[in-house]
């Protein structure tokens, strides 16, 4: 009798989704080096066209909408975030199998990743909450800080000047193949 919860994806069949890759904040010697890593992991050669970062003299940022397989952002923000000196943000959209997420990283911060629902909203699971909650009370931080860090402010805080300086710049998409 077959199981009637199994998944509907044939194995070994990849679930693709699609994202953004937002580079806020690179210097100039390591633009390269975010082309190939984006290259690397969407199997796919990538070239980006940098404008500079107002916000942070002889930095440079880009942007990249990307089609690819699930798990791909991870890879990208874990792999860019290795050179220690990008601000970053990257999203991958929600499938029907999978939730969305959206990392951020900063290099006085480091990684903070979130679950991104259906309809673009931060999901904080019960486990986080509660641990929240544990933190409050142990360290004696507000309830509203530690919701705030699970939340990504002082990430959105940092980020929110290179954001702006980057308003009137188009996206550009790669669609992987293979």
């Amino acid at each position: 009798m077959a199981d009637r919860h199994a998944s509907t994806v044939p194995t070994g069949a990849r679930v693709m989704t699609r994202g953004v890759v937002f580079v806020h904040s690179c210097p100039r010697a390591i633009t390269s080096h975010v082309e190939w890593v984006l290259s690397d992991v969407f199997d796919s050669r990538v070239h980006l066209e940098w404008t500079e970062q107002s916000v942070a003299a002889g930095c440079y940022r880009t942007e990249l909408a990307w089609t690819g397989p699930v798990g791909s952002a991870a890879r990208v923000v874990s792999d860019l975030h290795a050179w220690g000196r990008l601000r970053i943000e990257v999203t991958e959209e929600p499938t029907s199998s999978t939730e969305g997420e959206r990392f951020a990283a900063t290099p006085s911060l480091g990684i903070h990743r979130a679950t991104i629902g259906a309809y673009g909203d931060i999901m904080i699971s019960e486990e986080r909450l509660r641990a929240a909650m544990t933190r409050a009370r142990i360290s004696g931080r507000s309830l509203e800080v530690e919701l705030d860090e699970l939340l990504g402010g002082p990430w959105d805080q940092e980020l929110e000047p290179f954001r702006y300086a980057g308003e009137n710049n188009s996206v550009r998409w790669l669609h992987h193949v293979g």
